[in-house]
C-alpha cells in the first residue's frame, strides 16, 4: 500500500454532503477513500479514448439495447423498400421496349449521378434528362 498524505481540501458544501450521503453506499470505509476513488475514476475517464469503461454498465446495456432495437427497425423498412422498389421494376420492365445495351448505359449514368450527388437524386432531373434525349 502507498504511503498517504494530508492536505488540506476546499470544497463546497453541498459537494461535501454528497460525499457523507454516499461514501458508505460506495462501500468505502472513509470519505476520503471515496474521494480518492472519484479523482481516479475522473483522472481515467480524461485519460482514456474508450469512456465506456467508466460508462456505469446499465448504461451500456441499455444503449446497447436501444441500437438493436434501432438497427433492426432500419433493416425491415430497408427489406419493406426493396420489395416495393422491385415491384416497380417489374412494373417498368414489363412496359419498356429497352434493350439490355440501352439499359447498361443507363445504370452506369445512374451509378455516376449517385456517386456525384451523394445519393440526392431527383425524380424531376431525370425525367428532364428523358425528355432531352
Amino acid at each position: 500500500m502507498s504511503e498517504k498524505t494530508r492536505f488540506a481540501l476546499w470544497i463546497e458544501k453541498e459537494t461535501l454532503d454528497l460525499v457523507r450521503q454516499n461514501y458508505i453506499e460506495d462501500n468505502c470505509k472513509t470519505q476520503s477513500e471515496y474521494i480518492a476513488k472519484a479523482i481516479l475514476f475522473y483522472t481515467g475517464y480524461l485519460n482514456t479514448n474508450n469512456a465506456m469503461e467508466y460508462l456505469p454498465e446499465v448504461l451500456s446495456e441499455i444503449l446497447e439495447g436501444k441500437l438493436d432495437m434501432l438497427g433492426s427497425r432500419i433493416g425491415r423498412l430497408l427489406f419493406k423498400l426493396a420489395v416495393e422498389c422491385n415491384i416497380s421494376n417489374h412494373i417498368l420492365a414489363a412496359d419498356t421496349d429497352m434493350d439490355v445495351p440501352t439499359y447498361e448505359r443507363l445504370r452506369g449514368r445512374s451509378v455516376r449521378e449517385v456517386k456525384e450527388t451523394n445519393g440526392k437524386i431527383s425524380f424531376k432531373d431525370d425525367l428532364i434528362f428523358q425528355r432531352s434525349v
